[in-house]
């Protein structure tokens, strides 16, 4: 036996096939990556490779291939995310609309700012961090993307308009479609939008907005949110935000260890952040004895909670009301890729909304 050690039953594979088999391993990995096209065609090389050298059967090996890949699929995220998060969207709506109901003056209105249905076509390559893990982190933040704008169509009273804004004209159509399809009753109530999420939002908070309300669900997949819109969000005194702020799959990965920071990348964290003070708050000066003298070099100190606060306390200087509580989306080795947060913008009423969410 060249390439297997043991007898009979119990044989063992020796270190050549265990090679072989980390090989087949890390190519699934490569799957969720580079993609499946490719991967499968690095796949049948493989296996055709195997083939030749030890004569084990192709089909198998694409067996193993496949069989590997939906291990992973299966495993990509941790707990039932989307489940919880749109278990707590569905409860405060259910109190919203109510409340609001019984205020006769006021309208209110749903507004989606990404509706669209993909997440992971760009053709910005500067925004090519946006686009990591998209394998991992795409497919939990559209099922909740898509359940949350059923919740909300299906609220009981529900809403007098539904605003949907997405900048890509084909997604948008697609999403009309959808939407109309399975929701016929409401087809005069919404109201579809193309354009720049940032410019949309921030025209619509121009508006007089006394005598109006807005639940507002804000879930770029990236780090498309400005500062100006949260701003101008907040100035309205009438919209209570949810947003879907992208702390591992992004921030976090900007967030260099030594605070060597591509000014692309600072510029992007200013925009997210609203100013450039996240950098003292994340780095301190480490100083050290050196043959020559001291030297001094920045570090790395925030972690996953500390850029959580971070942006709680800037929320907290625009609205009225914020919810110290956020919710995260975890990926299979327990890393939050994403944080959920709250913040209520009506002065009076705004105690009892973060209280419900």
């Amino acid at each position: 036996m060249i390439f297997w050690d043991g007898r009979g039953t119990n044989e063992k594979p020796c270190l050549l096939i265990r090679l072989l088999r980390g090989g087949i391993i890390y190519s699934t990995f490569l799957l969720t990556v580079v993609g499946r096209a490719r991967m499968f065609s690095f796949g049948s090389a493989l296996s055709r490779n195997i083939k030749r050298e030890i004569g084990i059967d192709r089909s198998l090996v694409t067996l193993i291939l496949i069989g590997r890949c939906c291990m992973l699929s299966r495993q990509q995220f941790g707990g039932d995310w989307t489940t919880e998060k749109l278990d707590r969207l569905r409860k405060y709506l259910a109190a919203y609309t109510p409340i609001l109901s019984k205020q006769k003056s006021l309208k209110c209105a749903y507004i989606d700012a990404f509706a669209g249905t993909g997440y992971r076509e760009s053709k910005d390559t500067s925004d090519k961090l946006d686009l990591l893990l998209t394998e991992l982190a795409g497919i939990e933040p559209q099922r909740f993307r898509h359940g949350s704008a059923h919740i909300a169509l299906e609220c009981k009273p529900p809403f007098d308009k539904y605003i949907f804004i997405e900048k890509d004209e084909g997604k948008l159509v697609e999403l009309k479609n959808n939407l109309l399809r399975e929701f016929p009753q409401r087809e005069k109530q919404i109201i579809f939008i193309q354009g720049d999420a940032n410019t949309v939002i921030q025209d619509l908070c121009e508006k007089d907005w006394r005598l109006h309300r807005a639940v507002l669900f804000l879930d770029p997949f990236g780090m498309q949110v400005v500062w100006p819109t949260i701003e101008a969000v907040a100035r309205t005194e009438a919209i209570d935000l949810w947003i879907l702020f992208p702390l591992g799959v992004a921030v976090n990965r900007m967030l260099t260890r030594d605070g060597q920071i591509d000014e692309k990348w600072k510029r992007k964290l200013d925009d997210i952040f609203g100013d450039g003070d996240w950098y003292n708050n994340f780095y301190a000066v480490n100083t050290q004895d050196r043959l020559f003298g001291e030297a001094t070099e920045m570090h790395k100190t925030a972690d996953f909670s500390a850029i959580q606060d971070y942006y709680i306390a800037r929320l907290k200087t625009v609205f009225p009301h914020v919810a110290d509580k956020s919710l995260q989306l975890y990926n299979s080795k327990n890393i939050p890729l994403y944080t959920l947060f709250f913040a209520a913008g009506n002065p009076k009423g705004g105690k009892t909304a973060v209280k419900i969410a």
